[in-house]
């Protein structure tokens, strides 16, 4: 996720290879193609040039011609376990919470979340990747029936959870690793797993001041949901570039899942791209609570650090901007 041009939509790219030109096999490429024979794929192949990625992984899309069936596969040099467990594991939890929360509505209003077929290691040890369902992405459809869509995502009761906060395995948000232990308290998860670790790898005085200026009073700004805070699963990285349609239905992909309070999923909202229409919908399944609209800056204050240490610049004075606008209004 975050914020990286992508190459292509998953469904759009073109081949950049010239006719009748074969280049030799990547790295990996031969083990990939062995597992879908394997596991009953039969001739799966990789068709035409990469679909873009990011600084830490690269995509592909794989077809078997005769089948007609296609995959969506993502290689990094990484491993597997800092890689792709983390997103195959928030795949199959938002998957199951959407269709466990669709269930009964109309097919318009389910969300879409890829099934993911695998993730592993190489043979060799340099390096890992995902296997996901192939998505024919198209422009975003009804805002206000994705905000539905997703509300009942949120809704839907997370059985790994436990009434916990966390994440079964550590993920990562962009290249940042994403600390996930179990916490009956959410006030605390946030306090601790989110703003002051992202302020200890920012090693920045002011950031880190103000995260521990804040700490203390966090309990605060959540009188108003105290006797609330239940489990959601979120995606965790919700802007518009995991953002789109599926045949016509909302999805949502490349995520940072972890079990948290609905509202973390705002964080990255400030890129969403998220209009009146979306927000009336979700608003229809959650309504807004009394002290939302003071708790927002809170989870964005945790993507503008994390976008400081991993782009710097000036995502550090936005970090500062939204953890003093916190601080401002427990004063008020």
């Amino acid at each position: 996720g975050l914020l990286l041009p992508r190459a292509a939509a998953w469904g759009g790219a073109q081949s950049a290879a010239r006719r009748g030109l074969r280049a030799p096999p990547r790295m990996g490429e031969g083990e990939i193609k062995a597992w879908f024979a394997a596991n009953g794929y039969g001739d799966v192949k990789k068709r035409g040039g990469g679909l873009g990625g990011s600084g830490w992984s690269s995509t592909a899309k794989w077809a078997n011609d005769d089948t007609g069936q296609a995959f969506f596969v993502k290689t990094s040099s990484k491993p597997c376990a800092k890689m792709f467990a983390g997103e195959a594991a928030g795949l199959r939890a938002m998957r199951d919470a959407a269709e466990t929360g669709g269930a009964g509505t109309k097919t318009s209003e389910k969300l879409v979340i890829p099934e993911v077929f695998v993730a592993a290691d190489y043979e060799n040890g340099r390096g890992s990747f995902i296997i996901m369902e192939y998505l024919e992405l198209g422009r975003r459809g009804s805002a206000a029936a994705f905000g539905r869509a997703l509300g009942r995502m949120h809704l839907a009761e997370p059985a790994a959870a436990e009434g916990r906060f966390g994440f079964p395995v550590d993920n990562t948000i962009g290249a940042t690793p994403q600390p996930n232990p179990w916490s009956d308290d959410w006030v605390g998860f946030f306090a601790e797993h989110r703003l002051q670790h992202q302020a200890n790898l920012a090693g920045e005085p002011a950031i880190d001041r103000l995260v521990k200026q804040l700490k203390p009073r966090l309990p605060e700004l959540f009188d108003d949901v105290a006797d609330d805070l239940r489990p959601s699963i979120i995606h965790g990285d919700l802007w518009s570039g995991n953002i789109g349609t599926a045949s016509g239905q909302p999805t949502i992909f490349d995520p940072a899942c972890y079990y948290a309070h609905h509202e973390a999923e705002w964080g990255m909202s400030w890129c969403a791209s998220l209009g009146p229409a979306f927000w009336e919908g979700y608003r229809e399944i959650i309504p807004e609570a009394p002290g939302f609209r003071r708790r927002r800056p809170l989870y964005e204050a945790y993507h503008q650090m994390n976008h400081y240490n991993l782009f710097g610049g000036g995502y550090r004075s936005a970090a500062i901007g939204c953890l003093e606008q916190c601080l401002s209004s427990l004063e008020s």
